[in-house]
């Protein structure tokens, strides 16, 4: 409210956001707005009335001056952005966050896969201690420090050459300021930092996956037959050894959309890490809570796509 509060503003401000009501009726009142099922009231002094503006609802049912409805679950509006609301907010930045940790778990995967193959084909000699180094130094640093290093490194002392920039969104205005153009080469760092930890991961993984998966009979069974060890790993080897790996994957996926604020805040990305922080410093408290709500259900709907990949690479795991 700024300098213009008094206490006839603050009385309408608490009425709108059912701040004038005990704790337990006002978490009633947030469950209620997050079901699709809900409950409504017919006045319009009542902080659950159907207003068009807070909800797209269908209604079903009525009893009495209670309204049954179907609808979309609501949020509720953000403190800091006058009046709007929190799922407009989070579907403008969730899909920058999408895209980049999308990016940064293809480069973990991808890379992480082949490392840790090579790292196993010659376990204990120069090159996989080479590629342990790099994976122990991957898994220890921080992100929000190799994302001001990266920064520094490649979008300042070396921007001639890289053509980098230390900061940059995935959609920016151009010189004239009259239309958002998506800049590709921006996703390069905040990628390639948010993706180092994981590939580390996915690094270890591999190989001791690989090196488990190497002492089974049926390798030696291949070996045997006459398999060359390229045909051993691509038909036999990398798709039983690939079950911890894509546990660790899917953590991971889930948790950089959550644990990339600091990569984000530190490349300027303009995602839902960098919205979370802004709501913290502003004390945003529904931004704060959709995002979590948010990442939270990604975590459950991944997890489940997970759990059906498993039945693809492991035909001892069935559906029931």
């Amino acid at each position: 409210m700024g300098q213009n509060e008094d206490s006839e503003q603050l009385a309408l401000v608490k009425q709108k956001y059912g701040f004038d009501k005990p704790i337990s009726t006002q978490y009633l009142y947030y469950l209620n707005d997050l079901s699709p099922i809900s409950f409504h009231s017919n006045s319009s002094q009542d902080y659950t009335f159907l207003s068009q503006n807070k909800y797209s609802a269908t209604k079903l049912f009525s009893i009495g001056k209670t309204i049954a409805v179907l609808k979309f679950p609501y949020l509720r509006e953000s403190f800091a952005k006058q009046g709007k609301k929190v799922s407009q907010v989070l579907a403008e930045t969730l899909p920058n966050t999408f895209v980049l940790a999308v990016t940064a778990i293809i480069i973990a995967m991808i890379l992480g896969v082949l490392l840790g193959i090579v790292s196993a084909l010659y376990k204990d000699r120069w090159l996989d201690k080479t590629i342990q180094i790099f994976s122990t130094f991957g898994m220890s640093i921080p992100s929000f420090f190799s994302a001001i290093l990266f920064a520094w490194f490649f979008g300042y002392l070396l921007h001639e050459y890289t053509n980098l920039e230390m900061t940059g969104s995935l959609y920016e205005l151009d010189d004239f300021g009259e239309a958002m153009h998506i800049k590709w080469k921006n996703l390069i760092l905040p990628a390639i930092v948010l993706g180092i930890r994981p590939l580390a991961v996915v690094i270890q993984l591999m190989r001791n996956s690989l090196l488990e998966v190497f002492n089974q009979d049926y390798i030696r069974t291949a070996r045997a037959k006459g398999l060359s060890e390229f045909q051993i790993i691509k038909k036999h080897a990398v798709k039983n050894a690939l079950n911890p790996v894509v546990t660790a994957i899917s953590g991971w996926f889930a948790s950089m959309l959550a644990g990339a604020v600091f990569v984000e805040y530190i490349f300027g990305w303009n995602g839902l890490g960098k919205e979370i922080v802004n709501a913290l410093n502003t004390l945003d408290l529904p931004v704060i809570m959709g995002a979590v709500l948010i990442i939270a259900t990604m975590f459950v709907i991944i997890n489940i796509f997970v759990d059906l990949i498993y039945v693809w690479l492991d035909p001892k795991v069935k559906l029931e």
